[in-house]
């Protein structure tokens, strides 16, 4: 009994720690620069819509909003048809030669993605693909694909062999099993895996810093940044930034979030 309300406490210590810089910043959000310096902590009063209504205003925000959608779409839907296909043939495959493939892959997690700045900064110059948002999503689906085939590998394990054997015989070919089978049995898988690809090609900061120079090309996370100056920064206007970028990874999880859990379990159920 005692370990039982000792694991309570414990969850709400942790829903503690973790609803608490959620209330401050949607707060703050609805606050004046005057009065969230007056009271960081308190609610808004007045409680006002100015800051969204001068994010929105122009529309800026809604161009900055669309480049992000389209990178995360772009880099999310290769990352998957092209992981998916690897993670595929890995397991097919079978044999040393997957082993050896998956070992290659598995490298590209070892290397920190900064340590590989310089080398895709010239690259991407000598390519013309700097300051361009197709530039940028190639460049996400090359750094992330590691980490896919990494997570699409496990959950490929799921699958039935008898089954792609069977459709084998009656003389399916690699792509039909692929398409036909492999793919609609590891629907939530990929599910699994996009909900998590999106998140961090949303949040990117470091990639497109690196990359984009046109203010007209700024993704959501790049342009916050222009809410801090050398002596002052907006926090009103930071956080309603926050806000608005956090709003869609916050409905994509809530309709995908059965899938998530499913996905996350078929993948740690293999034994």
């Amino acid at each position: 009994m005692g370990m039982k309300w000792f694991g309570r406490v414990v969850l709400l210590l942790y829903a503690v720690i973790i609803a608490a810089p959620l209330y401050f910043v949607f707060i703050s959000s609805f606050k004046s620069t005057q009065h969230f310096f007056a009271s960081p902590l308190g609610w808004p009063k007045p409680f006002t819509v100015s800051n969204f209504t001068s994010m929105f205003k122009g529309q800026t925000i809604i161009k900055y909003f669309w480049n992000s959608v389209e990178v995360t779409l772009g880099t999310v839907l290769i990352e998957l048809l092209l992981g998916s296909l690897i993670a595929y043939a890995i397991f097919r495959l079978g044999g040393r030669l997957a082993t050896i493939l998956f070992a290659l892959f598995l490298a590209g997690l070892i290397v920190p993605s900064q340590v590989n700045m310089l080398p895709i900064y010239s690259l991407t110059h000598k390519l013309g693909w700097s300051d361009s948002l197709y530039g940028l999503i190639l460049v996400s689906v090359a750094m992330l694909m590691p980490l896919t085939v990494f997570m699409l590998k496990g959950f490929m394990q799921v699958l039935s062999k008898e089954i792609l054997e069977a459709g084998s015989i009656d003389g399916a070919g690699e792509w039909t099993l692929y398409s036909r089978i492999a793919v609609p049995l590891s629907a939530p898988s990929l599910a699994a895996t996009a909900t998590f690809l999106f998140v961090m090609v949303w949040n990117d900061l470091l990639i497109p810093m690196l990359l984009i120079n046109s203010k007209s090309k700024l993704t959501l996370p790049l342009a916050m940044l222009q809410f801090r100056g050398e002596y002052v920064t907006d926090y009103p206007m930071l956080l309603t930034g926050v806000v608005i970028t956090a709003a869609p990874m916050v409905v994509l999880f809530l309709f995908l979030q059965r899938y998530f859990v499913a996905g996350v379990m078929a993948g740690s159920l293999k034994g």
